[in-house]
């Protein structure tokens, strides 16, 4: 064989190898999750005393399972209402009561999870519980589901109030038996919470802060929720008795979507 024909064979081998390096399949590298910004915290490294009962970690909630994004039953808020909490914690104890959250956080992967949901209309296994009255077509227009929700700018959190010392309260089965969530008390699904009238979630105008139906003890307990965060600079949502936020908020137009986790206010 000559010189040119080994050369030649070579340089055919070189470029066929080249051509199989180009044409084999990429494989695709995972995509880190964000993190959040250095002044999101979780709520229990400003205040350990407030309870966490946060529901879309759960299968306990209008949609019936595991929300997205909800890696760790974890309140994570931004700084400032984490600590205005705090304060309304302090202020609370003093009146043998403490604060308990059912979600703060949320990022936006979770919000579309309720879009999906909301957008299948087979799909009612929570409705006895959460929806009662109200036709699962009609969530947007109503304005119980929204494309984009306050919670994902981190300062807004929904919680109530527990007598102390707090009792626990049971974990939820699926598949058992769904009662109304503005049922009596003793008939609703049970909750170590002072009675607001309805439950938390519950998608029904009894759910209004100060709906006039609800009065007496259930009236007494939503205003004092209500004034003890106002005070310190929190609004309620009026469609929502136990929806609020933290004003101003640090991040008004901005919409995260880092997943609920240790890791995600972690501090390199």
């Amino acid at each position: 064989m000559t010189r040119l024909s080994t050369a030649v064979r070579g340089l055919v081998t070189m470029l066929a190898t080249l051509l199989a390096v180009t044409a084999a399949p990429t494989v695709a590298l995972a995509k880190p999750d964000p993190r959040a910004p250095k002044d999101f915290v979780a709520l229990g490294t400003v205040d350990p005393t407030i309870v966490e009962e946060m529901r879309y970690f759960t299968p306990h909630n209008f949609v019936g399972e595991r929300i997205d994004g909800y890696r760790q039953p974890l309140c994570i808020l931004t700084r400032p209402a984490a600590e205005a909490l705090h304060k309304a914690q302090r202020r609370l104890l003093r009146q043998g009561y403490t604060l308990k959250v059912y979600d703060c956080y949320r990022p936006q992967r979770a919000v579309d999870h309720f879009v999906r949901w909301a957008e299948d209309l087979d799909d009612e296994a929570m409705k006895n519980e959460f929806y009662p009255n109200v036709d699962k077509s009609r969530l947007f227009a109503d304005g119980y589901i929204a494309e984009k929700s306050g919670h994902s700018r981190g300062s807004t959190m929904d919680l109530t109030i527990v007598r102390l010392p707090p009792k626990p309260t049971r974990p939820y089965v699926p598949g058992e038996p769904l009662v109304p969530c503005y049922a009596p008390r003793a008939e609703r699904f049970p909750d170590n919470s002072v009675d607001m009238g309805t439950g938390f979630d519950c998608f029904d105008t009894l759910s209004h802060t100060l709906d006039p139906r609800i009065q007496g003890e259930q009236r007494t307990s939503r205003l004092l929720l209500k004034h003890t965060l106002e005070v310190l600079g929190f609004v309620n949502l009026a469609e929502e008795w136990w929806h609020y936020t933290f004003n101003p908020e640090p991040y008004p137009d901005t919409y995260f979507n880092f997943p609920v986790s240790w890791k995600s206010v972690a501090r390199r």
